[in-house]
């Protein structure tokens, strides 16, 4: 009886623990590719729900505070800009892929960069400034919005205000991923005009790097799942496995000690 409590104490502590291989981050060697580098390369493009900062600067003080969405005209680069002023005071891309500004109306905007919007728009108020010189136009995206749920230390919708962000980036911004996650298959949801895409990268592997995914998009829900172990609840580690099953042997024997006073 001794050896089968000995063997099933073993074969469970070897089998509910997380072992290190599943919690040590890119692991390997890394194969050089290209691709990474292009994807760096790559400008970011709008997609619909991108909220874009668009500030307009001139000698003309009136005729910008035209076109400012900001009080007042209010261009003096005091702006705040965090999340909820941007919410309200940027332009949002609708489901059309337009923004809409005073008096210039619709502009479409969608799979275009922060650039050719520039230029656009640089276009579109020559008509009504008489030196196009005299203006001067600033397009940002107002950060990028992603949501990451499952096993992390915080899950919920951040904003990193950044050109690009890496899914390192994501997940650190959510506290990482937790002890019982699954680094292996950490999935990305991203709706785009073709429907929602599924996207899995391997966390552990060090050419995760160069995953066409390693960069997040704007609207991105990442979700980590959870590993079998946190099912079991026997503990994350050899030790807290060996606890548990101590504990649960130690009510085992108690119990049948009570029945056989009995």
């Amino acid at each position: 009886m001794r050896k089968i409590l000995a063997i099933l104490l073993l074969f469970a502590m070897f089998t509910s623990c997380i072992p290190l291989k599943d919690q040590i981050y890119f692991q390997g060697d890394l194969v050089e590719n290209d691709s990474i580098k292009r994807i760096q390369d790559e400008p970011y493009r709008l997609q619909v729900n991108d909220i874009l900062d668009i500030q307009i600067k001139s000698s003309d003080a009136e005729l910008v505070a035209l076109f400012s969405s900001t009080p007042s005209g209010n261009n003096n680069g005091t702006n705040s800009f965090g999340e909820q002023n941007l919410y309200f005071k940027g332009y949002t891309v609708d489901r059309h892929g337009n923004i809409r500004l005073p008096y210039l109306g619709d502009i479409n905007v969608l799979g275009y960069t922060t650039r050719e919007v520039l230029t656009k728009l640089e276009k579109e108020f020559q008509v009504y400034f008489k030196n196009p010189d005299d203006v001067f136009i600033n397009v940002k995206l107002a950060g990028i919005r992603f949501t990451v749920i499952g096993e992390v230390g915080n899950t919920g919708t951040r904003v990193l205000y950044m050109n690009q962000v890496n899914l390192v980036q994501a997940l650190a911004a959510a506290g990482d991923i937790e002890i019982t996650g699954n680094r292996k298959n950490v999935k990305i949801f991203r709706k785009s005009l073709e429907g929602t895409k599924q996207f899995d990268v391997n966390m552990l592997d060090i050419n995760s790097f160069d995953d066409d995914n390693f960069f997040i998009k704007s609207n991105d829900i990442i979700y980590v799942e959870p590993l079998k172990q946190k099912a079991w609840g026997t503990g994350t580690s050899g030790m807290q496995t060996i606890t548990s099953l101590i504990a649960v042997l130690s009510l085992v024997t108690t119990t049948i000690l009570l029945v056989n006073t009995l």
